[in-house]
């Protein structure tokens, strides 16, 4: 594994793991439900919102073709805080542009920037929790990580969003979200300053290597090309893209879906209530359910694992097709909805990153082809998020529920199948 300094080593991970992952999830969580919220509650259509923020997505599935620069220039504890500080001012336009007239337009141009940014920093921060832990401590966090990266989905669309329709009641819309997009700035700007002083940082001799424009393109040549030759990689490929296929049209629909009118068949539910279902009934759910997968591999390994992790991850999608079949007018079913699809999510997906980790990163190149199996990975949820709009525009809501339960098929389909090319208590060896 990654060689640790002193001071590295007088760090416990979890003070950067935490904070770490908890920042790569915001801005992906950000643009792929917080935005379609705030673009619903500004008159923008269901096909458009989903449309376009499923495919300024697409930058988490390039970020392979950059992220050979990232292991060549500078530190990842460089480009971490770099990132963050980036968003912060990112999101700090983003809230001057919402008064404008054309501030669709404007905003979601910089929620791409925003993309590329968060793109960038999933290589890094990615690169640095396997560059710095062994197996061992990998799977021993790998609970704590998921926990931490999706908290980001339970503060974002969960707090921040009941608070701006709180601020809606007395702010106004436009000005409620532009105060909800200062508190992103705020919040990467407080992240980037933590980050420089607590982030372990590689050995300064590791980084002396010289590389010419040459070298950087021969490298990213032969990463691309040591990932697709790689042991049994079309069956992985398949596994991280189907795994989370349904996840891509109910994660993209399902805050619109509680949104729209009944008559439409939505539930109707303020921009408040979609903050409180997910923000106070999921998060516990959330994130007991993260953890306890990380013990649960830990005592059963990942293999024996991996099943019933998949059923954990999209059997409880059902939820959202008993709630658009009934349309309860009351809260707490949707919030037992919800506590039953986020502890499932919680549970399924640390086995998913866990196997990209384990069983697709090692190698020469484990930071950069990690980057490659995410950013793949990311094609599942991207492309069915395009297209989820138009799909329940043209079917309507209860259908496409129901559509989403069918499409679960394939990711227990290619759980039975997937290969584990490497011995799951390999010890992680240097690789120059």
């Amino acid at each position: 594994m990654g060689k640790n300094n002193s001071r590295t080593r007088r760090i416990q991970p979890i003070l950067w793991i935490s904070t770490l992952y908890f920042a790569m999830g915001v801005p992906f969580v950000t643009i792929n439900a917080v935005s379609g919220i705030m673009y619903k509650d500004m008159g923008v259509s269901d096909s458009q919102i989903t449309f376009w923020t499923a495919l300024i997505l697409f930058a988490w599935t390039l970020k392979p073709l950059w992220s050979p620069f990232l292991e060549i220039y500078k530190t990842k504890k460089f480009f971490v805080v770099f990132t963050q500080f980036a968003i912060g001012i990112l999101f700090a336009l983003i809230a001057l542009s919402l008064p404008m007239h054309d501030f669709f337009k404007y905003s979601i141009a910089l929620f791409a920037v925003v993309a590329f940014c968060g793109a960038t920093h999933d290589v890094v921060a990615d690169g640095t929790y396997i560059g710095f832990l062994t197996n061992k401590e990998q799977a021993k966090y790998i609970g704590w990580q998921g926990a931490f990266y999706n908290l980001a989905k339970i503060i974002s669309s969960g707090a921040l969003v009941y608070f701006a329709g709180v601020l809606e009641k007395t702010k106004g819309v436009t000005n409620a979200w532009m105060i909800i997009m200062a508190i992103y700035a705020l919040l990467f700007f407080a992240l980037a300053i933590y980050h420089y002083f607590i982030l372990p940082s590689e050995n300064k001799e590791e980084q002396k290597k010289e590389k010419t424009a040459g070298n950087v393109r021969q490298e990213l040549l032969e990463v691309i090309t040591s990932f697709f030759t790689k042991k049994n990689i079309v069956w992985s490929v398949l596994f991280i893209i189907l795994y989370r296929f349904a996840e891509g049209f109910a994660i993209k629909i399902a805050p619109l879906f509680f949104k729209a009118t009944r008559t439409s068949g939505g539930l109707g539910l303020s921009t408040s209530d979609i903050g409180l279902v997910y923000g106070t009934y999921g998060s516990a759910a959330f994130i007991l359910g993260s953890v306890l997968a990380g013990y649960f591999i830990s005592a059963r390994g990942l293999k024996r694992s991996l099943i019933w992790l998949c059923c954990a991850f999209n059997i409880p999608f059902v939820v959202y097709a008993l709630l658009a079949y009934y349309q309860p007018a009351d809260l707490l079913p949707v919030g037992i909805a919800v506590v039953v699809e986020y502890f499932g999510y919680g549970f399924g997906f640390v086995g998913l990153m866990l196997y990209m980790m384990q069983q697709i990163a090692p190698g020469k190149h484990k930071t950069a082809h990690y980057a490659f199996a995410t950013g793949i990975m990311n094609l599942g949820v991207m492309i069915p998020g395009m297209f989820s709009g138009m799909i329940s525009d043209w079917i309507g809501y209860k259908m496409f529920f129901i559509w989403v339960l069918i499409a679960t098929i394939p990711a227990f389909l290619v759980t039975l199948f997937v290969p584990f090319p490497y011995p799951e208590n390999q010890k992680e060896q240097e690789h120059n």
